[in-house]
């Protein structure tokens, strides 16, 4: 609390009275929970996924398509008790699971409310919805409480992390993370048609990027090989991206469709 570490940023504020790199202070900021019918099918199924949207984040993508929940932080401050309490009512409301979105900056105090919402007699699986930049510690101690990771990976290399994500080491950390998280959780197992258990990888594909897709789809599939993985196509330039160019439009369906072949070509498991 004292000197954050909990994320790669390594920011060692003292986050009880100073926002982090993230945008916030200790205590979560939540800007909303629902039961979310948007996520891939395996997530969200019929009854839908109960998600908690936390806001601020710990990566600064010019695109982001949520920027006022992740770099504006709009949202309410909740302590650990009531944020317990969010994962109790979603539960009720007979969702397939708990949905943790942009958790990264908060893992101490989730860690926490996932064990007090465990003891008052939450059996769903928990889902880690993170932009993928997460540190092996805090993953650590995420270990047996978190069913199912579902980070992104956004770039085939640190460099394009650094101008879009505004990190230096986006590639090498994320890496890192996602065989970490395979490693706690292995292949993606469904059951009836949903999720219980393993990683699930998403990346967003970007214009003119359709290569470094490619190379994302062969590290995955050299290093973990039983993710899943869902292929993205919404990009639109929103936020700051009418400053990059090169980024400054829509993808288009042959670049999208380039994507999806190579990542059957390879034998990776797509999920539409």
């Amino acid at each position: 609390m004292m000197e954050c570490g909990i994320c790669p940023r390594g920011c060692r504020v003292d986050r009880r009275t100073e926002q982090g790199s993230c945008g916030v202070r200790w205590n979560p900021v939540v800007d909303g929970a629902m039961v979310h019918m948007g996520e891939e099918s395996v997530i969200s199924g019929i009854m839908g996924s109960g998600t908690v949207f936390f806001s601020g984040c710990n990566l600064h993508c010019v695109y982001c398509q949520n920027y006022e929940i992740s770099q504006e932080v709009v949202g309410k401050e909740l302590t650990v008790p009531e944020l317990a309490n969010t994962f109790v009512q979603l539960a009720k409301r007979g969702v397939h699971n708990i949905n943790l979105v942009s958790p990264s900056h908060f893992v101490p105090q989730i860690t926490e409310a996932i064990r007090t919402a465990k003891e008052r007699g939450i059996k769903l699986p928990f889902v880690y919805n993170s932009g993928g930049y997460d540190s092996l510690l805090s993953l650590k101690t995420l270990d047996g409480l978190v069913d199912i990771y579902m980070p992104d990976l956004k770039y085939a290399n640190d460099v394009v992390g650094q101008r879009y994500s505004l990190v230096p080491d986006y590639f090498t950390v994320v890496t890192q993370a996602l065989t970490e998280m395979y490693r706690q959780v292995g292949a993606m197992v469904i059951r009836d048609g949903i999720m219980v258990k393993g990683l699930l990888i998403r990346h967003l594909v970007l214009p003119g990027f359709s290569e470094d897709a490619c190379s994302i789809l062969d590290w995955i599939k050299a290093n973990t090989p039983q993710a899943g993985v869902s292929l993205l196509a919404q990009f639109y330039p929103t936020y700051k991206a009418a400053e990059y160019p090169e980024i400054k439009r829509p993808i288009t369906t042959k670049e999208y469709r380039t994507v999806v072949s190579h990542a059957e070509a390879i034998g990776l498991h797509v999920i539409r």
